[in-house]
């Protein structure tokens, strides 16, 4: 058994921890999931009435008010920036040491979450990694952006495209995916986790309660190019990465799909077109384009929207299922990990000099091997 200053000082960072708290307390797995539910969902149980009052053993009673303190300090309001007319909003996380992530409300009860303090992979054209990686989130503040959604909309969808690369993180996104799905009231295939692609995701997807909707990071078919945009990114040969999507998503009935941020004369051209329909055809999947959105020292573009239309087009005419899905933010200059990197960067002194970030290693290497870049 755990003493109070014991109980006080283990920070509820992880759903392990909290459930090992809880069992400590006298809780049994009933009780533990009553909590869980009624946290996730944001109210699902009642301590003010006697009911639940009586259902929860007495040690868990008196400890919840603190429970409930901890929990909710896991993720809080930095600030909210309204994106458009369609219920798009960007929220700007504080986590519980100071650190801060980004979440985004998106149309239709949508919500996608952060899983990393930073990013590992070094995508040339992604701001969260220009920095490199921070810190892992635990599953308890994975599913506190989600709570912190839930006190402001519905959310019946939560996509974990945010802050970080899911698969670097994968105990703690899969907890947090497991309860969203079995405490949280979301629909598996509702719940959709991105990946760069890593073996271990296909490997542990295949042994989990809750098999959630795969999203792949393509971003090219050309493996030399792919290597280049995304620089730390495992190894895998694209055919076998398809061929295992493919795998998955006959296993789920959920299509898998495929991530492709536009660069203009990058990953644009007519061969990677043909390349995506060579990939794709007969695959049960979805070919999201989501045009570049303007990040703050990167010089690359979007391509104009007569190219992409032409893009989506072509591939329809193949046969695969192409769709433009913009990013959303594009009117606050939000980009993935802008808003936190104003944010911290308001914090610092501006005396240290200028060093070469993931990103600007990965467009000298672009230049090199002779890949044209639009420079403003």
């Amino acid at each position: 058994m755990m003493d109070a200053t014991t109980l006080q000082s283990a920070l509820l960072t992880r759903v392990t921890q909290l459930r090992q708290r809880l069992r400590d307390l006298g809780a049994k797995p009933c009780h533990e999931d009553r909590l869980l539910r009624g946290w996730s969902q944001v109210g699902s149980y009642d301590r003010a009435h006697s009911a639940a009052d009586e259902f929860f053993p007495l040690a868990m009673r008196n400890a919840l008010p603190a429970i409930e303190a901890e929990l909710n300090g896991l993720a809080r309001l930095h600030g909210e920036y309204p994106a458009d007319d369609e219920g798009v909003a960007r929220l700007l996380v504080e986590l519980h040491d100071g650190q801060m992530v980004e979440s985004v409300l998106l149309p239709r009860g949508g919500l996608c979450v952060s899983t990393q303090v930073g990013c590992a992979v070094g995508c040339v054209f992604c701001m969260s990694g220009r920095a490199g990686l921070q810190r892992q989130l635990g599953s308890a503040e994975i599913v506190a952006q989600v709570v912190l959604a839930r006190k402001r909309r519905a959310v019946s969808k939560v996509v974990f495209m945010g802050m970080g690369e899911p698969a670097h993180n994968l105990d703690n996104v899969l907890e947090a995916i497991d309860l969203l799905g079995t405490q949280g009231n979301i629909g598996h295939k509702n719940l959709v986790l991105s990946t760069v692609g890593d073996l271990r995701v296909f490997e542990r997807l295949s042994i989990e309660k809750v098999k959630p909707a795969l999203a792949l990071s393509l971003h090219s078919t050309d493996a030399t190019l792919r290597t280049m945009l995304l620089p730390r990114a495992p190894q895998i040969a694209i055919d076998e990465l398809v061929n295992r999507g493919e795998n998955y998503a006959r296993a789920t009935g959920y299509p898998i799909q495929y991530q492709w941020t536009l660069l203009e004369g990058v990953n644009d051209s007519d061969d990677e077109v043909e390349g995506i329909a060579r990939l794709l055809a007969g695959k049960y999947a979805v070919m999201n384009f989501i045009p570049f959105n303007a990040v703050d020292g990167l010089a690359y573009r979007r391509p104009s929207a007569e190219g992409i239309a032409c893009m989506v087009s072509t591939l329809k005419q193949h046969g695969i299922l192409a769709k433009v899905r913009d990013s959303a933010g594009q009117e606050i200059e939000g980009a993935c990990g802008q808003l936190r990197a104003r944010a911290v960067k308001a914090t610092r002194t501006r005396s240290k000099p200028e060093s070469v970030t993931p990103a600007k290693a990965g467009v000298q290497l672009i230049e090199q091997a002779g890949f044209p870049l639009l420079w403003e």
